[in-house]
């Protein structure tokens, strides 16, 4: 039973039986009541601004262009959502993990107990600075 028309009578309405049975067919196939089914037509209608002996030719190409538009305007605005969260989330992310896996070697640290072992250079200790000099000059 219909919730809201619980406490209702019912009322007949004079209709072909042909319009009944198809009417009854089609209460079947929206698993609606047959009050509900014809209220829900009617307010299709009214909400719509749609007449029954109208064709819907004009209406309905309006009505496609613009759902078109809106849907463009939405395309849109989800390409700006993508490319701000590529912007301001993706690359950034992208640019830190690089640097977390990136190898670099690590410095290489003396043992504290390894002795150092100084280069002696093979010069001798005692020179002649007038005689260096000169061969170096020539």
């Amino acid at each position: 039973m219909d919730k809201r028309f619980e406490k209702e009578k019912f009322e007949t309405l004079k209709i072909k039986r042909s319009v009944a049975i198809e009417f009854r067919k089609f209460s079947k196939i929206l698993s609606k009541s047959q009050s509900m089914t014809l209220l829900l037509m009617m307010e299709f209608f009214n909400e719509n601004g749609i007449s029954p002996t109208e064709r819907l030719g004009p209406r309905m190409e309006a009505l496609e262009n613009r759902i078109s538009i809106l849907i463009k305007k939405r395309m849109n605005g989800m390409i700006a959502i993508m490319k701000d969260i590529e912007k301001s989330q993706t690359k950034p992310t992208v640019a830190m993990m690089q640097a977390l896996f990136q190898v670099a070697e690590p410095p290489k640290k003396k043992l504290i107990l390894a002795k150092e072992i100084k280069e002696e250079k093979n010069e001798g200790r005692f020179r002649g600075k007038g005689y260096l000099n000169s061969i170096d000059n020539e």
